[in-house]
């Protein structure tokens, strides 16, 4: 019998060879491949960056061309114009929206996206004043169009008025024909 107990034991472990002096060598080469490896790849992307960046493969991926309208869209998502892209094809199909008749009289002007308001532009005071008794439906029918929030109130501007004359005729204080418009 030997004198080591545990080599007799038929369940005892056994233990795994110490690696030799080629098994050492094995792993230290491919740790100098794997080393030579990434710094080829580093090196490769920077030739590739002094060139003009990276250049398109056989395969689809984030650097193939697109379709415009696709591009404008991810633009539009990333940037958060949302709103404002929507406002604006409001702005497009406001006789639609509105009626020819009405359209023909007030013009959407500008949409603040921050106060959520629409400004709108009419060509007489009779047609502004219109329009703004008709600003409640307005709104709530942009924002079925456009979702719920989009648009909060319309300012309505009346016509601006003739040219502001100053002379001997002018009254001290009048706001001169401002006075009746708007």
């Amino acid at each position: 019998m030997s004198e080591n107990p545990s080599e007799n034991a038929p369940d005892a472990p056994k233990k795994a060879p110490e690696p030799s002096g080629v098994d050492l060598a094995r792993v230290a080469l491919r740790a100098a491949k794997e080393q030579a490896r990434a710094r080829g790849d580093a090196a490769q992307q920077k030739k590739q960056a002094r060139r003009g960046g990276l250049r398109s493969g056989a395969r689809a991926d984030g650097r193939d061309p697109m379709a415009l309208g696709s591009a404008i869209n991810r633009l539009i998502s990333e940037r958060g114009w949302e709103t404002p892209a929507a406002v604006g094809g409001v702005m497009g199909r406001w006789p639609q929206i509105v009626g020819d008749d009405v359209a023909k009289h007030c013009v959407p002007e500008k949409y603040d996206e921050d106060e959520r308001v629409l400004v709108v532009g009419c060509d007489s005071t009779a047609w502004a004043t219109n329009l703004r008794l008709l600003a409640p439906t307005l709104v709530a029918r942009l924002n079925e169009d456009l979702g719920h929030g989009a648009v909060r109130h319309i300012k309505v501007n009346g016509p601006g008025g003739p040219a502001r004359r100053y002379g001997p005729l002018r009254a001290p204080g009048s706001t001169g024909p401002g006075d009746t418009y708007g």
